[in-house]
């Protein structure tokens, strides 16, 4: 079989036994997998996004450096993108409803066990381990619902689950600082895992697709763990090259992206700002995010200036760009003014990582895809931030952390030109909707060349031996 470039997952056909998925529905109870997810970002993001309050409290508690401190926050997202492809085998094999349900019980009990810490081992431990597992379980699977259930719209909707984030960082920096200076940070802490704990009640909401297949879906008999594994897992996708480019694209762009979450409340603080102007700016920025997905989100599904590719590129340029400006902010109105762009064009580039990522694999394999895009991508965000507080800390100030930031951005667009067809303003023929409905088991052998038989019982025959 031919690979024509964009690397096909669906392009051959299958035993005529093998009945096509349903069409996804866009709309219906969709929307409410949209509320769910859009509650499950904004009690994940919004506590990421607004973690610099409690990052100026734990340098003045414990007395460690910037870059140590880092790691509390560096640890939880990457936990949360390195176990991803953990939620995406659970949800496979239990359904979405529990694993995320289990995913915000942990998520609360971390939150709550760091409120006791007496060292930031404690909190490596508690928010960097426990809490950040707890994240995995709920993110990766609430994103793959969406994407299920959306074809048309996708992007749209991908845009206002993704928005949550936005809200609640408007609601989330502030209040966090005003529980902080009421309760003190430990007090503060046990109200965020209270908050936290609505993830089971989100989590219920997640309702299955009827009819809806990926390709973890089919019964796979293996007499080696390793290939069930392997299977549940989608490992075939490290074999497929614009998905591997794609991932180092994310990774860039993940070792500048989550900078200012950590230290643009830090750096108002230097600055000259007062504690409530750092964390008004941090809301600000985060309002002017959440307008940045849903515009994206309904900008792409127009279908104007090309394919969501087209629309990732120039975000994520935008806000490299945006990025590197933040430290020439000479007052408070253009810190607020760099702030409101950076959120802006950051918004916009979440929703169009995952439709990007569908016009690559397809709608089937993307419960794996987002699981193993997570994983991978934790690279850059197990360095990054620390990454920035050791330049702060030979620096004495957060100017070299935020150009370094951007240029990683920076860097991660031009990469994108580099994806097969990525000048093309017409889908690739893999993507199209006729082929993205093909059964998934069928995707498994396309990937690793394989003719498909017209026989189905040599057809199951093969998928076995492929996956022992």
């Amino acid at each position: 079989m031919e690979n024509q470039g964009w690397g096909s997952l669906t392009s051959g056909q299958c035993p005529d036994s093998m009945a096509p998925p349903r069409r996804a529905p866009d709309g219906g109870w969709g929307w409410m997998v949209v509320l769910a997810a859009f509650l499950q970002t904004a009690l994940v993001f919004g506590v990421i996004r607004s973690w610099g309050v409690f990052f100026v409290e734990f340098v003045a508690y414990f007395g460690g450096s910037s870059s140590a401190v880092s790691w509390v926050l560096s640890l939880g997202v990457t936990v949360l993108q390195f176990a991803s492809p953990v939620g995406s085998a659970l949800s496979g094999r239990f359904g979405a409803r529990p694993v995320v349900m289990v995913g915000g019980l942990l998520s609360g009990l971390g939150l709550l066990l760091a409120s006791f810490s007496a060292s930031l081992a404690h909190l490596y431990l508690s928010v960097g381990l426990l809490t950040g597992l707890g994240w995995a379980l709920v993110f990766t699977p609430s994103m793959a619902a969406v994407s299920h259930y959306f074809e048309k719209r996708r992007t749209l909707a991908t845009g206002l689950a993704v928005s949550g984030a936005g809200v609640s960082s408007l609601v989330f920096s502030p209040l966090f600082q005003y529980l902080v200076d009421l309760y003190g940070w430990r007090g503060a802490l046990r109200m965020v895992a209270g908050l936290s704990l609505n993830l089971v009640v989100s989590g219920a909401l997640l309702r299955p697709l009827e009819g809806a297949h990926t390709h973890t879906d089919k019964a796979v008999v293996s007499s080696s763990w390793l290939g069930t594994l392997s299977s549940l897992l989608g490992l075939e996708l490290l074999h497929h090259g614009p998905f591997m480019c794609y991932i180092l694209v994310l990774i860039l762009v993940d070792a500048g992206y989550f900078v200012p979450y950590a230290h643009l409340v830090a750096h108002a603080r230097e600055v000259g700002c007062d504690e409530y102007q750092a964390a008004f700016l941090m809301a600000a920025a985060a309002v002017a995010d959440m307008c940045g997905r849903i515009f994206a989100g309904g900008l792409a599904d127009s279908g104007a200036w090309g394919r969501p590719l087209h629309h990732l590129t120039l975000w994520t340029v935008l806000t490299g760009l945006s990025l590197a400006l933040i430290p020439l902010g000479c007052n408070y109105t253009s810190r607020m003014a760099l702030g409101i762009c950076y959120g802006l064009f950051a918004g916009a580039v979440v929703p169009l990582q995952f439709t990007s990522l569908v016009e690559i694999v397809g709608p089937g394999y993307m419960l794996e895809a987002i699981g193993l895009m997570h994983m991978l991508e934790s690279i850059g965000a197990l360095l990054g931030t620390p990454l920035s507080g050791w330049l702060r800390d030979i620096t004495g100030n957060f100017t070299a952390s935020f150009i370094t930031a951007g240029a990683f951005l920076l860097a991660g667009g031009l990469i994108l030109g580099m994806l097969p067809n990525s000048f093309s303003r017409s889908r690739p023929p893999e993507a199209t909707e006729e082929n993205s409905q093909e059964p998934q088991d069928c995707q498994a052998l396309e990937l690793r060349r394989v003719p498909l038989p017209k026989n189905p019982e040599t057809f199951i025959i093969m998928r076995q031996k492929l996956v022992a």
